[in-house]
């Protein structure tokens, strides 16, 4: 079976997610945007193949959600209330977060 949510909600503060095989997440939103995967918050490699990480600001309207998309079957994409909405969270990716949560490490 692949891994697909099966209802997404905004409940207070943090991102609910109920997915297929009967598991629930819950993102708190600041740490979901803080750890944003696109190029623009998380960074590119270079041609050698470090990644230069931008400096990112943000304000507390970085942290509301405004809305979201499904992507292809394997993503939601947040839209932001700052308008920032150009990161890809893959369902594995937020799998991984809610583990890296869950053992106190930053995203």
């Amino acid at each position: 079976m692949r891994l697909a949510p099966e209802h997404v909600q905004v409940i207070g503060d943090e991102l609910a997610i109920r997915w297929n095989d009967s598991t629930e997440t819950y993102l708190p939103l600041e740490f979901l945007r803080r750890a944003c995967p696109c190029a623009g918050c998380g960074g590119e490699p270079d041609v050698l193949g470090r990644v230069v990480r931008p400096e990112v600001t943000h304000t507390p309207a970085s942290f509301r959600l405004r809305g979201y998309q499904l992507v292809g079957g394997y993503a939601i994409q947040p839209t932001w209330e700052d308008s920032h909405s150009s990161g890809l969270y893959t369902y594995q990716y937020l799998k991984r977060l809610e583990a890296a949560r869950g053992e106190g490490s930053p995203p």
